[in-house]
């Protein structure tokens, strides 16, 4: 006896049993020991695995079927859809900060602890953050077609962490109370990257780089005049 459930789905790749009447305890010893190597686990892949494997026992378990006109839509909806679940799986793992730039807007203020009296150079490099750190909010903020810098200044006037700007809405707000959020993680890594990049880039004598072909501007058509002999310009 396999055991009864309400409803089973069966597709070439998946098979999905809704309902199942199994023993809760044995269910419940299960997802307990999932649990527990979820928690041991060093690989990200076996972890993403034991995730899923738990979020099947749990029945925390969201089919999104993806639609659209044409094929080129129906990809560029699956990609979005695709960004906010590994945004989403980044957010479980680390927790979420405020969106719109404004965390690493805020982040500049521990910089001021770091400064070193007798190191011109670090103090330099210190320097060269304090100003990366306010481009995304402020890119974020013209892109949208607003003044980058009186936006940061404004955000920076107000006590509270999350206070920030929403762009799409042109208004200054509680991001997180707004929903705008950014997964920690994802923030965490891009900043580490950037800095590995610049640090590399500045120990480099040289580089070598794709040079950019000038585009001919196209040659002119002929006149638009009409034909002496026959007014339309016309072939008979």
């Amino acid at each position: 006896d396999l055991g009864t459930c309400k409803k089973i789905v069966i597709t070439s790749e998946n098979t999905t049993i809704v309902g199942g009447n199994g023993s809760k305890t044995a269910l419940e010893q299960r997802v307990a020991a999932i649990r527990g190597e979820i928690e041991i686990t060093t690989s990200d892949y076996d972890r993403e695995k034991l995730q899923e494997r738990l979020a099947k026992l749990t029945g925390g378990i969201a089919q999104i079927n993806v639609g659209g006109a044409t094929e080129t839509e129906v990809k560029e909806r699956k990609a979005l859809i695709e960004d906010a679940l590994h945004a989403t799986r980044a957010a479980i793992e680390e927790g979420i900060l405020p969106g719109g730039g404004v965390a690493l807007l805020r982040a500049r203020e521990v910089l001021k602890t770091l400064r070193k009296s007798d190191d011109v150079d670090y103090n330099l490099g210190l320097d060269i953050l304090h100003a990366a750190l306010e481009r995304p909010c402020e890119m974020i903020a013209e892109n949208a077609g607003h003044d980058g810098k009186v936006v940061i200044n404004r955000i920076l006037r107000e006590s509270k962490a999350q206070h920030g700007f929403d762009a799409l809405k042109g208004v200054y707000c509680d991001m997180l109370k707004a929903g705008i959020v950014d997964p920690a993680k994802v923030t965490k890594a891009a900043l580490q990257n950037a800095v590995s990049v610049a640090g590399l880039l500045l120990t480099t004598d040289a580089l070598i780089v794709t040079k950019k072909e000038k585009k001919k501007a196209p040659a002119g058509g002929p006149g638009g005049g009409m034909d002496d002999e026959m007014g339309g310009g016309m072939d008979f």
